[in-house]
């Protein structure tokens, strides 16, 4: 009995050894300006479920967490009360840290165009085939290199002098 419990005792201090040796998980980075600078006191906010940490960068804009469990966290960054970025699904793994750097940007987000489709009439002057559909902007300027170089902008009486109506058939024109 008592080789069994020594044993048993000498597989758990191999065990708890080998998970020291392999360390906890940890999140660590380090968060930048628009410059490059380091941000000092950024909060940096690691999520998972039934848990929440909250760690600041410190004068060199690093921050670290450890003693996490192995898993999949969000981290956000917060500076000055304001959320700057967020990273999802941020994997940790026993033994090796996981690095996890803000570099902020000045750049803005492209602001998405917004486009109109319009029918060009064929050079024939007939409305019966031949004709396409082009993507302009605002503005009417051709779009995405559609092959057409220039599209007239008309609105109101000028458009119903150029598509008549037929007989028994009305013709609907969208516009803006």
């Amino acid at each position: 009995m008592f080789l069994k419990s020594l044993g048993i005792g000498l597989i758990g201090l191999f065990v708890l050894a080998f998970s020291a040796w392999a360390g906890t998980p940890t999140l660590e980075g380090v968060v930048k300006d628009p410059t490059g600078r380091p941000i000092k006191g950024a909060d940096v906010r690691i999520e998972a479920k039934d848990f929440s940490k909250i760690v600041k960068t410190d004068a060199s804009g690093h921050y670290i967490s450890d003693g996490l469990a192995v898993g999949t966290y969000k981290v956000t960054l917060v500076i000055n009360g304001s959320v700057k970025a967020s990273i999802m699904n941020a994997k940790t793994q026993l033994g090796k840290p996981t690095q996890l750097n803000f570099d902020l940007t000045a750049k803005m987000a492209p602001v998405k165009k917004h486009t109109h489709m319009v029918y060009v009439a064929p050079d024939t002057g007939t409305l019966i085939g031949g004709g396409r559909w082009v993507e302009v902007d605002d503005n009417g300027n051709p779009v995405n290199n559609t092959g057409a170089s220039s599209v007239e902008k008309m609105s109101g009486n000028a458009v119903s002098n150029i598509i008549p109506s037929t007989a028994g058939r009305s013709s609907t024109i969208v516009g803006h």
